[in-house]
């Protein structure tokens, strides 16, 4: 697939917009930069130093393929300024604390970043009349979670027992307070939030993170440790929940009355595994591997079962999961066999990239057309 064609997808959007990502070192920015390269646009970011020199912006070379500054989100000034001197025409904030444990350890930085960096976002949003449309990338910890066998909807109550969950749910809740205090009149920025699942792909190598700690031990020959193998999880491969950010901003840049506000983006309902599942589904694809079961009471909350309702996507947005969950596993299994066997990553993730978007034309998903 030639990168002109790549470009026509979402309508053809992002070709020549300039695309700002908060959080452009993590996980899920890198994976936005290089498939908003692909897809036309000039990316720019900022965001922290990359936390790991095996992740993709350092094993991608993506200091050379965009336009970013180093920078705090919780630095208003600076960041203001950047967006001054860009001019963006669209925004995505990922900028985040993003793992529950760490919010133990240091929840005051967790509740600085997660909610005080969304405000600066909005606020430097705000004040910069090029941006036509912003989403903020939260996650479905976002909900109160009663552990209840259905999915959450976007109208279902914000909570978290945890500090990160109650961050998220905070970072919401502010969001649709901009929504309404100051975006919801004419001529002014479309603004949306987009709610994912536990999102795994090549590249992501946090610690503590099941998909992280699997390919670590897989490298060193170990056991793989299972802290809580019976969890469910709504599973998802990068490329999923990004695809639906994407489709919610061209629609929003399209039609910015139908499409503010929360949104989810989770797998298929079908698609809901638990931790031991997954890491099963993984020693099948790799061929090798042992796993070490041990469910260890733990005075940290973390949710055992949690699942997203995506039939608002799905109905309003056409947007629907490319991947089930055998493909999402042989997805993130080839992604860390390119990590671990191979110096040419970023062709590796446009592979992939590629490779999903022709997935999604054969299933006949309205974005990909």
């Amino acid at each position: 697939m030639e990168n002109m064609e790549v470009g026509k997808v979402f309508g053809g959007i992002y070709i020549g917009k300039k695309v700002l990502i908060t959080g452009h070192t993590g996980f899920k920015g890198t994976w936005l930069s290089i498939w908003l390269k692909l897809l036309g646009a000039e990316v720019y970011g900022y965001a922290l130093e990359p936390q790991s020199k095996g992740g993709n912006f350092i094993r991608c070379g993506l200091e050379n393929e965009i336009s970013h500054k180093i920078g705090d989100i919780r630095d208003m000034q600076m960041f203001q300024e950047y967006l001054t001197l860009i001019k963006p025409d669209i925004c995505f904030h990922l900028a985040a604390q993003p793992l529950v444990l760490e919010s133990y350890k240091d929840p005051r930085e967790t509740f600085e970043t997660n909610m005080m960096g969304t405000v600066n976002f909005f606020e430097a949003v705000r004040m910069t009349p090029s941006v036509k449309v912003a989403v903020n990338v939260t996650t479905d910890k976002c909900y109160d979670n009663k552990e209840w066998v259905w999915g959450y909807r976007e109208d279902d109550p914000m909570g978290g027992k945890d500090p990160y969950s109650a961050s998220k749910g905070c970072s919401e809740l502010i969001t649709s307070s901009y929504l309404y205090s100051y975006f919801d009149q004419n001529n002014t920025c479309a603004i949306a939030s987009a709610r994912a699942g536990n999102v795994i792909g090549g590249g992501d190598w946090a610690e503590n993170r099941i998909v992280p700690d699997f390919f670590r031990a897989i490298n060193k020959g170990k056991e793989i440790y299972l802290r809580n193998p019976n969890a469910t999880r709504p599973w998802q491969h990068v490329l999923d929940p990004l695809s639906g950010y994407l489709q919610l901003a061209a629609m929003l840049w399209e039609n910015k009355e139908s499409y503010q506000g929360g949104w989810n983006f989770g797998p298929a309902t079908q698609s809901h595994f638990s931790v031991k599942d997954l890491a099963e589904k993984m020693i099948q694809y790799m061929g090798h591997g042992s796993l070490s079961y041990v469910n260890e009471k733990s005075i940290l909350h973390e949710a055992n079962l949690l699942k997203l309702d995506i039939s608002k996507a799905v109905n309003h947005l056409q947007w629907y999961p490319v991947l089930d969950f055998d493909e999402t596993v042989r997805f993130t299994v080839e992604g860390y066999q390119a990590d671990i066997q191979s110096n040419l990553i970023l062709s590796a993730r446009q592979s992939q990239i590629k490779e999903y978007i022709a997935l999604a034309r054969e299933k006949n998903i309205q974005w990909a057309k």
